[in-house]
């Protein structure tokens, strides 16, 4: 383990066999995530096999026109691994920096959502907006090497998202940062049943679920190496948005049978994800947010080893039959 621990998260994911590494997007001083596909490209050329996604692409305050052409690029850097999880994004220092305004916030994404769709179909668009100016026959390039490039709805828990995605019928990746899985059944009953009314096949309709998660050789191990972290991030956001400091007692809910992390052994992990996938239906993917651990980058790493040797093979072979499967998502 130890000649391995300068290797970037995305290499140690692509060398133990897991299927997606994704990278967020923050525009605040502890991340430094603010231009994912970049991130991306370096991805791309140090990874073999792994598919490469956002998670996610603040696309409200973003140019759809640059976020196709950047990850058309990492498309053709990679070969054909790239994913785009397209999202509000859950903090809103992007506005201001960008000078949007904060009372478009969900009209401006559903106008850069359509935009960026059309461009993924066709490479010279005509197209008129209010928050862009228009396209007049353009011509964008590069096109990416996979046709189409897959486009997710990244969603909290607004009904209305879930319903768009659905009658959209673009697959669906749902952030549960707290509360229980039962709780976003009802919202992605609504996703599955817009879909169907829309007219998509059943299995357009994909679910993905991105969760707190972490694997370490014992439940209390696992615990303990992502605590700190997350204590730290959830202590500062809470002080901006006027919550309590965080405190172990409700991290332990959270890791608890009941709760949405992810967290705690093999058997604790592999045991959460198919109960969760079972409580909503059927989930095509599971991303972990795994990057409150970098505060320790030994035991991060080895929670990817642990993931992709231990969970990821024993939650497909339990699958075989159901729709799950198990993916791993760190942001840095």
């Amino acid at each position: 383990m130890s000649s391995r621990i300068g290797s970037a998260p995305f290499e140690t994911a692509d060398r133990v066999g897991l299927d997606v590494f994704g990278i967020g997007e923050h525009h605040r001083e502890e991340f430094l995530d603010s231009a994912p596909a970049v991130i991306l490209a370096a991805a791309a050329a140090r990874t073999e096999r792994i598919r490469l996604t956002s998670a996610v692409t603040v696309l409200s305050a973003a140019d759809p026109v640059r976020v196709f052409q950047d990850f058309a690029t990492v498309d053709l850097i990679s070969k054909g691994r790239v994913e785009i999880v397209a999202g509000r994004g859950s903090f809103t220092e992007a506005f201001p920096l960008y000078g949007l305004n904060l009372e478009d916030y969900g009209e401006i994404f559903v106008e850069k959502l359509d935009l960026l769709l059309r461009l993924r179909d066709d490479a010279q668009i005509n197209w008129e907006g209010r928050f862009r100016p228009a396209l007049k026959g353009q011509r964008v390039f590069p096109r990416p090497l996979q046709n189409p490039i897959p486009i997710w709805v990244g969603v909290g828990g607004t009904p209305e998202s879930f319903i768009r995605a659905g009658l959209l019928g673009l697959p669906l990746m749902v952030a549960i940062i707290g509360g229980s899985f039962q709780h976003f059944r009802p919202l992605i009953d609504l996703y599955r049943e817009a879909g169907l009314r829309a007219g998509h096949a059943p299995e357009r309709l994909k679910v993905g679920i991105h969760a707190f998660g972490f694997v370490g050789d014992t439940n209390e191990a696992a615990k303990n190496a992502f605590f700190p972290g997350w204590e730290y991030m959830m202590t500062n956001i809470g002080r901006e948005r006027g919550w309590a400091p965080a405190a172990r007692a409700q991290f332990e809910t959270l890791c608890s049978a009941n709760g949405a992390y992810l967290i705690g052994d093999a058997d604790t992990v592999v045991r959460k994800i198919l109960a969760a996938s079972e409580t909503l239906g059927g989930v095509s993917r599971f991303t972990l947010q795994m990057s409150s651990a970098m505060l320790d980058t030994a035991a991060m790493q080895h929670s990817i080893e642990l993931l992709g040797r231990e969970v990821a093979p024993r939650v497909k072979e339990s699958a075989d039959k159901k729709t799950v499967k198990v993916r791993t998502r760190a942001r840095i």
